[in-house]
């Protein structure tokens, strides 16, 4: 028989550590599938794995860092730290379950309660499950069934498991005599082991995003010395990135971060009116990118190593795509000890990797740091039909980020990025527990479906990337139409004159009396 309690939430990262303290009068049962909290902090990090955003951008709204001051981006065991610190501090810890993976969800709810409900969900908690969940615990051959009202599911985008790229025939990991590992499995090395793995070794990291540039200075860093061989970057698609937040002496959030910044940028719901003037101020906000990247192929050797793209900086933005470099990367390429080779296609051959301009690359290690595929995880748990709505063209269709409007009684936190996923995690959170106990209702499933079809129209038209939920240039006003739907006031939003360059931090909300 199913144990039975109100709220579920699967996974202990960021996401489900907001939703637990946001939901904790409920006595909710959160299951983590390891032995820590973290998620993506715990089990996706290198030594080299620091913060991208500055940490007084990074902390819940009621638990500032100790050294809030420190201008340095913390590394992921500062965070991990703080993280506990938060858990334990709003009594999370007790409500998780460590070493519980979910392994299986049944929907034992009303099917036609669409049909009994104008707006699809009507009372989320009334007493009656909707959702069965079965829970692998430390015994493999035991399941053990929990019965919920309503779940939330902060499983995440990253991790578990890995996107392994498709090859032609015999021309894949098979042949490769050498050693092939994916970031996902990097991380799970101690420091010897890692070091050990990529010392004096000749060693390909295929990927230009944030894990692959970590990676590729952890290699050069294990590679010093006389025997020391360089470490090739496999580049497929280029991306801006970044040696820290400022900008001809500017701070970065003045051109992204502001109520001005991104009144520039196009909406959902904006009006005739706005719509007019988005394509009025098109040349400022192109001028805006503009300036950056001049900055940046100043600032960086782009040019000399074939990394400048040929997209503009915004599209890089628009689609979260931009990363910080470490301080080293470019040092321990003019020292010769990181290389870069470009190419969209690539197999292996017994001695590395072969390109389609017919060049081989010798390797001893081959490192995928290829990203992850965090869709395939919700896949595996969720029932038919639900399954099958949660992706449209790449991204999840969820009405402020966290309701699938055909999904009832069930919310996902974490799925939707902006410069700061913490805040975006928790505001949604707040957001979440207002309408579980029920103080505002939803639109109808007809209004919730049409919001999230704007949103995804005008990711789309911002970047090139948009095969991932991303909100960074209508982030505010995003979070405004939040806590309006909750009954909450912006006072920069009704200061707008006075507050255009003030950047956006979580405590600009509160509730309105």
């Amino acid at each position: 028989m199913a144990i039975f309690s109100k709220i579920g939430i699967i996974g202990a990262g960021i996401s489900g550590i907001a939703a637990a303290k946001q939901l904790k009068k409920y006595n909710p049962i959160v299951f983590e599938a390891t032995n820590s909290l973290g998620g993506v902090w715990k089990h996706c990090s290198f030594r080299s794995t620091k913060l991208q955003t500055p940490r007084c951008d990074y902390e819940f709204s009621d638990f500032p860092w100790t050294q809030r001051d420190n201008s340095s981006f913390p590394t992921y065991l500062e965070i991990l730290e703080y993280l506990e610190s938060y858990a334990t501090h709003f009594g999370v810890m007790e409500l998780i379950k460590f070493n519980s993976k979910v392994v299986e969800i049944r929907f034992v709810g009303n099917s036609d309660y669409q049909d009994d409900n104008s707006n699809g969900y009507g009372n989320l908690l009334n007493g009656q499950p909707v959702w069965e969940v079965a829970v692998q615990t430390d015994n493999p051959d035991v399941v053990e069934w929990y019965a919920f009202e309503f779940l939330v599911i902060c499983t995440g985008k990253y991790g578990d498991v890995p996107i392994i790229p498709n090859f032609p025939h015999n021309k894949g990991p098979e042949v490769f005599k050498g050693q092939i590992l994916h970031s996902l499995d990097y991380c799970k090395l101690d420091e010897e082991s890692s070091v050990q793995l990529l010392k004096n070794k000749k060693v390909a990291v295929v990927g230009y995003k944030k894990s692959a540039i970590d990676l590729v200075v952890e290699c050069a860093k294990a590679n010093q010395g006389p025997e020391g061989q360089p470490c090739t970057m496999v580049v497929r698609t280029l991306h801006w990135t970044v040696p820290h937040y400022s900008v001809w002496g500017l701070p970065f959030y003045l051109f992204y971060s502001t109520r001005a910044s991104q009144f520039l940028h196009e909406r959902p719901n904006q009006g005739i009116i706005r719509n007019v003037l988005c394509k009025l101020l098109h040349p400022v906000r192109k001028a805006m990118s503009k300036i950056i990247e001049s900055y940046l192929v100043w600032r960086l050797p782009l040019n000399k190593y074939g990394l400048t793209p040929d997209h503009p900086f915004e599209e890089d933005y628009g689609s979260c795509q931009m990363a910080i470099l470490p301080e080293e990367f470019f040092e321990e390429a003019d020292k010769g000890m990181i290389e870069f080779k470009r190419s969209l296609k690539w197999w292996f051959w017994e001695g590395g990797v072969e390109f389609d301009d017919n060049t081989k690359l010798e390797a001893d290690v081959v490192l995928l740091a290829t990203g992850f595929d965090g869709k395939r995880k919700l896949r595996t748990i969720l029932p038919e039909p639900f399954c099958s709505l949660i992706e449209t063209e790449g991204m999840m269709p969820l009405y402020r980020g966290t309701i699938h409007p055909l999904i009832p009684n069930m919310a996902f936190v974490g799925y939707i990025e902006s410069v700061s996923n913490l805040h975006t995690a928790e505001i949604r959170c707040k957001w979440l527990s207002r309408l579980v106990d029920d103080a505002f209702k939803l639109p109808s499933i007809e209004k919730m479906l049409e919001q999230t079809q704007k949103e995804m129209e005008i990711m789309k038209r911002t970047t090139r990337f948009y095969k991932r939920s991303c909100i960074s240039t209508f982030s505010i006003n995003h979070t405004d139409e939040i806590c309006e739907e909750m009954g909450w006031k912006s006072w920069r939003k009704n200061n707008w004159l006075s507050e255009a360059f003030s950047p956006y931090c979580s405590q600009d909300y509160q509730e309105q009396k």
